[in-house]
C-alpha cells in the first residue's frame, strides 16, 4: 500500500512516513487495514519531550484519531492500544483517563461513542519500570511500584480475525513430564472434572493475556503456566493478559547506532514482545499493519520480519530518521522469522502484479 506522498524510507514489506498521522491517515482507503498496533503518548503528570496531552483533555484529543482508525480498519480488523496509567498530580491516587478512553471508544455510535468492541484487555508487565511517583512509593511508602501498562484490544466486530495457536507458549518441564508419563483423570476440589484429554500434546500451551518477553528462560515468569496437581492443565490455562518485557536495553543495536550517528533514541520504545504477540495473534502473512505513532518503529521492524505489510507514521523527523537504523542490512532481527511459512501470493495493486511472500 502506498500513500499519495513519498515515504521517508521503504523496505520489502513496508514504508515509513514523516508527518501528522491524522493527515496521513486521510490518504488510506476505507476498510483496508488489518491491524493498528500503537502506543500513543500517555497522559502523564510530567511532560515528556515527545509530547503528551493532559488527562482531562485526552479522550477528546484521541477521538479524532479513533474515528480514522474505525474507518480504515477492515470489519475483521483489530485496534490494539498500549496505554499507561497516570496519577493525579499531588495525590497518591490514580487517574481514570485510560478507563474513560476505552468507555468512550466502545460506546455505541448512537450514544456518542466510536462503536468499537472491547475484545480483551492485555497487560504489559515491565519489570524495569522506575518506582514512581517517588513521593508515594519510595519516600512515604504509601503505594507499590506501578509496573503494568494496560493494552486495550478493540475490534469493529465481536469476532475479529485472531488465532491463539499462533502465540502458543512452550510447555513447562512439568507439563512435558506429564505428557511423557501420562495423567490419571481426577476431580478437582472446585468440582471441575479433569479428563485425560488434557494430557494430549497440542504443540504448546495457550498463552495467557500477559505478554511474556523476558529472555531468561530459566526463571519463573509472569504468565508462565505451571503444573500443580490441584489446578487445571496448561492446555486449559487461557493466554494471560500480561506482557512481561522490559524496554530499557542500553546497548542494543538501535541504541549503539543512534549513538554512532548522533541521534537521540526515542525514550519510550516498545519491547519487541508486544508487537510480536499482537501481530501473530491478529494477522497472517501479507496482512497490513499500521503504527500511527511509530517512534523508533519497533512495530514496523517486527512486522517486516513476520512478513506482514506495514505502514508507520511519525511526526518527529529525528525519531523517524533514527528508526531507519533498525532496517540496516547488518541489523540483527528483533524476533525470529517464521520457520515454516509457505510462500503466498498477494496482489500488489500499485504495480499491477503479484508479490510472492516466503522465507527470506
Amino acid at each position: 500500500m502506498r500513500l499519495n506522498c513519498n515515504p521517508y524510507y521503504e523496505t520489502k514489506f513496508g514504508a515509513a512516513y514523516l508527518g501528522n498521522s491524522l493527515e496521513l491517515m486521510a490518504g488510506i482507503l476505507d476498510e483496508s487495514i488489518d491491524l493498528i498496533c500503537t502506543s500513543p503518548p500517555f497522559a502523564l503528570v510530567r511532560k515528556k519531550e515527545y509530547g503528551n496531552v493532559d488527562a482531562d483533555e485526552y479522550v477528546e484529543w484521541f477521538k479524532d484519531y479513533a474515528a480514522h482508525f474505525y474507518r480504515i480498519l477492515k470489519p475483521t480488523g483489530s485496534l490494539v492500544i498500549d496505554i499507561g496509567g497516570s496519577w493525579i498530580k499531588g495525590m497518591p491516587v490514580r487517574s481514570l483517563y485510560h478507563f474513560e478512553l476505552v468507555v468512550a471508544l466502545c460506546k455505541p455510535k448512537e450514544k456518542g461513542g466510536l462503536g468499537f468492541y472491547l475484545a480483551q484487555e492485555l497487560y504489559w508487565y515491565n519489570p524495569a519500570k522506575l518506582p514512581t511517583p517517588a513521593e508515594w512509593v519510595t519516600i512515604r511508602r504509601e503505594r507499590v511500584k506501578d509496573s503494568v501498562n494496560t493494552i486495550w484490544w478493540l475490534s469493529k466486530e465481536p469476532h475479529p480475525k485472531a488465532n491463539n495457536r499462533r502465540v502458543l507458549k512452550p510447555y513447562s518441564d512439568a507439563m512435558k513430564n506429564l505428557l511423557k508419563n501420562g495423567y490419571t483423570p481426577n476431580l478437582r476440589p472446585s468440582g471441575h472434572d479433569i479428563s485425560n484429554k488434557f494430557g494430549k500434546d497440542r504443540g504448546g500451551a495457550i498463552p495467557p493475556n500477559i505478554i511474556d518477553g523476558r529472555c531468561n528462560t530459566n526463571k519463573e515468569e509472569i504468565g508462565q503456566q505451571t503444573f500443580i496437581q490441584e489446578t487445571l492443565f496448561e492446555d486449559l490455562v487461557q493466554p494471560v493478559n500480561v506482557i512481561s518485557a522490559s524496554n530499557t536495553a542500553s546497548n542494543d543495536y538501535y541504541q549503539r547506532r543512534c549513538k554512532q550517528e548522533g541521534f537521540k533514541p526515542h525514550p519510550a520504545r516498545f519491547p519487541q514482545a508486544l508487537p510480536k504477540f499482537v501481530i501473530n495473534l491478529c494477522t497472517e502473512p501479507g496482512d497490513i499493519v499500521l503504527e500511527p505513532f511509530a517512534g523508533s518503529n519497533m512495530t514496523g521492524r517486527v512486522a517486516e520480519t513476520l512478513q506482514r505489510r506495514w505502514l508507520a507514521f511519525e511526526i518527529d523527523e529525528n525519531y523517524i530518521k533514527s528508526s531507519k537504523l533498525r532496517f540496516e542490512e547488518n541489523a540483527p532481527l528483533v524476533v525470529e522469522p517464521p520457520a515454516d511459512l509457505p510462500p503466498i501470493r498477494i496482489e500488489n495493486a500499485d504495480h499491477n502484479q503479484l508479490l510472492e511472500l516466503g522465507l527470506f
